[in-house]
C-alpha cells in the first residue's frame, strides 16, 4: 500500500476535513481575527517573515501571470481562468516578474511545447513562485516527475481555478482532474458563462464540444481531452448573443474537431451553424475551426450554404497530414486521399474562392520517400494559402511512439522540402488591385499596422487609424505578400459597426451578470472593469457575492450553513464569556 504521502489527490475536498473551516466561513470570522503576540525571547515562535504561516494569508489579493500554449480552445480556457480570478479580486498582470503566482496552460501537442511548459515551471521555482499547472499535458500525465508537488486544474474543471489558486496561494498542493458529467453522461466542460477576459476584447472564442471520435495513433491530446462531448446548440447561442452584447464582432468556433459537433447528443454541425447565424449582427463574422474530412463529407452540401453566408468566413481548416493512404492508415485518420479530395475540390466549386487551410506532418513512422513525394505533389496540386507543417514528435504513450521511427536527418529533410516548396509560390499576387471589404480586428506583431481579414479570411494590414478598429471597411490591394495583403481604406465607403454596445476594454471581465454587477459591497456598486481598478477592501468582501454565479450548484446552502455556523460560534463565543464571568 503506498504511503499517504504518494497519493495524488483527485479533488480539493481530499485535503479538507469536515472539521475544517471552509474557505467562505473565513471570510465572516477574519473580522473576528486578532493578532497573537509572541515571545521576543521565544525561539521556537519565530518565523521567518518571508514565510509566514499559512492561515495568515489573505487570498485575493496577489498578482497572477498567466502563460497559455497551444490551440485556440487552450485559449479560450486560460481567458475563462483569467476571468474567474479577476472577479474574485486577483490581479492578472502581464508581468512575470512581479507576478507572485504563475498559472501555466500547457500543450501537449508537439514536445517543443511541453519543453517550453517544463522550462517555465522551473524557471518559476528558481524564482520562489508559486506554480499552478493546467491544460492538457498535466491532464494526461498528471504523475510526471517535473510536476510533482504543483497544483494541477483539469481541462474539464477550470470553474475551480480559484479553489486551487486559493489553496497554492497558502502553501498546499490540489490537483482536481475529475470530468464534467450529469446523469453519468460526460458534458462539454466548464459552463460557458464563467467571467472570462478575452485576449482581445474584440474576438470570442467559443467552444463547441470537447475531445474527439477518433484514436489517431500520434496523439497525445486524445488523452486529454477524452472522448466526443457537445455543448447544446441553445447555450452555444445564448453565449454568442452575450458576445456581441459586450462589443464582439467575431466569434471563433473552436474544438478538437468542429465537423464531428452534435454526433453524441443527437444533432450536427449544420443545425447548429443555421441558429448561429440567426443571431450574429451585421458588421460581425463568424469563423470555424478545424474539422477533419471523414466528420464533414455527409454535410457538404449544407457546408456550402454557410461557407456563402455574408456573415460567414468562407474558410476551413481540414487537416490531411499525409497524402499516402498507407500512412494514413497507420495513423487510423479514418479517410484516405480520395476523401480529402472530395472536400475540397467540391467546396472549391461550391464556394468560390474559399481559403482551405491544412496541416502536414513529415517524417511520420514508416513514411516513405514515396509516401513523402505524394504529399508534396498534394500541396502542388492544390497550393494551400494557409499550410502547417509540422515534424513528427513521438509523444510518449502514443502508439507512434513504439512504431519503427524515420531518421531524425530524414525527418528534418523532408520538412526543409516540404517549406521550400510551400515558400515557392505567392497565393495573393492576382489581388492587387482589388477591392475588398475586411473586417479590422487586431494589431500587427511589430505594431506599424492594424490586422484585418476579407471574406476568405485573408490578413490584410491596414493603416494604424484608431476609428478603423472593430469596424468592417472597404479597402483597396495595393500589395500582396506571402502571408498577407496590404489595403487602403477607400474614403467614400460605408463602414459597418457589428454592435452599438463599446467593446470591453482589454483585461475587463466580461460574463458577470448584472446582479452581479449591482451587488452592494461595502456600500459600493461592483463594476466589471480591469481587475488591477479594483479596490483592495472591495475584493476582499466580494468573494461571496463572487462565488455565486458560477458556483450556483450549492452555493445559496453553503452560504446558508456558513451563516448557521457563525451563528453557533457566536453563541459559544459569549456563552463562555458568561461562564468565567
Amino acid at each position: 500500500m503506498p504511503a499517504a504521502c504518494d497519493s495524488v489527490l483527485e479533488d480539493i475536498e481530499d485535503i479538507v476535513s469536515a472539521e475544517d473551516v471552509k474557505p467562505h466561513d473565513r471570510q465572516f470570522v477574519r473580522r473576528n481575527v486578532f493578532p497573537k503576540v509572541r515571545k521576543r525571547n521565544s525561539q521556537k515562535n519565530v518565523q521567518a517573515e518571508d514565510d509566514p504561516p499559512s492561515d495568515s494569508i489573505i487570498p485575493g489579493v496577489q498578482k497572477i501571470w498567466i502563460r497559455t500554449w497551444g490551440c485556440s480552445h487552450n485559449n479560450s480556457d486560460g481567458e475563462y481562468m483569467a476571468g474567474q480570478l479577476a472577479a474574485y479580486g486577483y490581479k492578472i498582470t502581464d508581468n512575470s516578474a512581479e507576478a507572485d503566482l504563475w498559472l501555466l496552460n500547457s500543450c501537449t501537442v508537439k514536445n517543443p511545447a511541453e519543453d517550453h511548459f517544463r522550462n517555465s515551471i522551473k524557471k518559476a521555482q528558481e524564482g520562489k513562485k508559486k506554480v499552478v499547472v493546467a491544460g492538457c499535458v498535466p491532464q494526461a500525465q498528471p504523475r510526471q516527475d517535473y510536476l510533482k508537488g504543483l497544483s494541477i486544474i483539469g481541462v474539464q474543471q477550470i470553474d475551480r481555478v480559484v479553489e486551487v489558486v486559493e489553496e497554492t496561494i497558502k502553501g498546499h498542493s490540489v490537483r482536481l482532474l475529475g470530468q464534467k458529467k450529469d446523469n453519468g453522461k460526460r458534458l462539454g466542460g466548464a459552463r460557458l458563462d464563467l467571467p472570462k477576459i478575452r485576449k482581445n476584447p474584440l474576438i470570442e472564442i467559443i467552444s463547441i464540444n470537447t475531445g474527439c471520435l477518433n484514436a489517431c495513433t500520434y496523439c497525445k491530446t486524445k488523452h486529454a481531452r477524452g472522448d466526443l462531448a457537445s455543448y447544446p446548440i441553445e447555450e452555444l447561442v445564448d453565449r454568442a448573443k452575450q458576445s456581441f452584447q459586450e462589443g464582439v464582432c467575431e466569434i471563433w468556433l473552436t474544438s478538437e474537431d468542429t465537423g464531428a459537433y452534435g454526433r453524441d447528443i443527437g444533432t450536427d454541425l449544420p443545425t447548429l451553424l443555421w441558429k448561429l447565424v440567426e443571431v450574429i449582427p451585421e458588421g460581425a463574422m463568424l469563423r470555424l475551426g478545424m474539422t477533419n474530412p471523414p466528420y464533414i463529407l455527409e454535410h457538404l452540401e449544407e457546408m456550402a450554404k454557410i461557407l456563402n453566408h455574408p456573415r460567414v468566413y468562407a474558410f476551413l481548416h481540414i487537416p490531411v497530414q499525409s497524402a499516402s493512404d498507407s500512412v494514413l492508415m497507420d495513423m487510423k485518420r479514418e479517410y484516405c486521399v480520395a476523401d480529402f479530395k472530395q472536400v475540397v475540390d467540391f467546396l472549391k466549386e461550391k464556394v468560390p474562392g474559399i481559403t482551405i487551410a491544412t496541416d502536414i506532418i513529415c517524417g511520420f513512422p514508416g513514411e516513405t520517400d514515396e509516401d513523402f513525394q505524394e504529399t508534396m505533389k498534394l500541396v502542388e496540386q492544390y497550393r494551400f494559402p494557409s499550410l502547417f507543417i509540422n515534424q513528427f514528435y513521438p509523444r510518449p504513450g502514443t502508439p507512434a511512439a513504439k512504431m519503427p521511427q524515420v531518421p531524425a536527418a530524414v525527418k528534418k529533410q523532408r520538412t526543409k522540402d516540404l517549406s521550400q516548396l510551400f515558400h515557392s509560390y505567392n497565393p495573393y499576387d492576382h489581388k492587387v488591385g482589388e477591392r475588398q471589404r475586411v473586417l479590422v480586428t487586431e494589431e500587427s506583431f511589430d505594431s506599424n499596422y492594424y490586422v484585418a481579414h476579407n471574406p476568405f479570411y485573408e490578413q490584410v494590414l491596414v493603416p494604424k487609424d484608431t476609428l478603423l478598429m472593430g469596424k468592417m471597411v472597404e479597402v483597396n490591394i495595393y500589395e500582396a505578400g506571402k502571408h498577407f495583403m496590404k489595403g487602403q481604406p477607400v474614403s467614400d465607403a460605408r463602414v459597418h459597426t457589428a454592435s452599438i454596445t463599446r467593446p470591453l476594454a482589454k483585461g475587463e471581465v466580461s460574463g458577470l451578470t448584472e446582479e452581479f454587477r449591482r451587488a452592494p459591497q461595502n456600500g459600493r456598486n461592483w463594476k466589471a472593469r480591469p481587475s488591477a481598478e479594483i479596490p483592495v477592501e472591495t475584493r476582499l468582501s466580494s468573494w461571496m457575492a463572487l462565488q455565486l454565479p458560477w458556483q450556483q450548484g450549492g452555493g445559496l446552502k453553503m452560504l446558508s450553513a456558513g451563516l448557521a455556523l457563525l451563528a453557533v460560534l457566536v453563541m459559544f463565543y459569549y456563552g463562555g464569556m458568561k461562564t468565567e464571568l
